[in-house]
């Protein structure tokens, strides 16, 4: 019987805690002021945090000094490697702005015919050097092609030969005589 008022005591106890989360809930659905402040302000928090994430990603995409210091070395050193293809493409750059930029009356009627003589040679000359280039290019291509075929033919020669003297090896381990002769046989275990 002892049993029973702890029972009823503890259901006692359940049923205040259930009573006291209803009131509080129901306090806090009648506080509509305080709701609202509530909602204004993880509006505001959540407002905080998109202008932060924006921030980060405007930060994050600008380089800092170290990346541009770390491009300038960067191309610096293709400058230094390769002066020459450097200097080539900045004329070609240069031609290709000049070409682009629309002559005046005044240089027309000037410098016309000599502009249009000095245009076709660069014409003509820029026309020599890409066909020279793919054949630079093209023989380029085939001496690697001619490289990579002696070296495989090479390693194949090495790899026959490797092969061949591993045979006679065996060969000569399994014809001669067993029994302390000094000489190994191949055993399989």
């Amino acid at each position: 019987m002892g049993e029973e008022p702890d029972r009823i005591r503890a259901e006692i106890e359940q049923t205040r805690a259930e009573m006291t989360e209803t009131v509080d809930a129901l306090g806090y659905k009648a506080d509509v002021k305080t709701r609202t402040k509530e909602n204004l302000q993880e509006k505001k928090e959540s407002a905080k945090e998109s202008i932060v994430g924006v921030k980060d990603r405007v930060v994050g995409a600008t380089p800092d000094s170290g990346e541009v210091k770390h491009k300038a070395r960067q191309a610096k050193s293709v400058a230094q490697e390769n002066p020459i293809g450097l200097a080539v493409g900045s004329v070609a750059v240069g031609f290709l702005a000049g070409m682009l930029i629309p002559s005046t009356r005044v240089e027309d009627e000037r410098i016309g015919p000599i502009a249009d003589d000095v245009k076709e040679k660069a014409r003509e000359t820029g026309q020599e050097a890409l066909e020279h280039g793919k054949q630079v290019a093209q023989e380029a291509a085939q001496s690697a092609q001619e490289t990579v075929k002696e070296s495989g033919r090479q390693h194949a020669q090495e790899v026959s030969e490797s092969a061949q003297q591993s045979a006679q090896e065996v060969k000569q381990g399994a014809s001669a005589p067993s029994g302390g002769s000094g000489t190994s046989t191949y055993r399989t275990h």
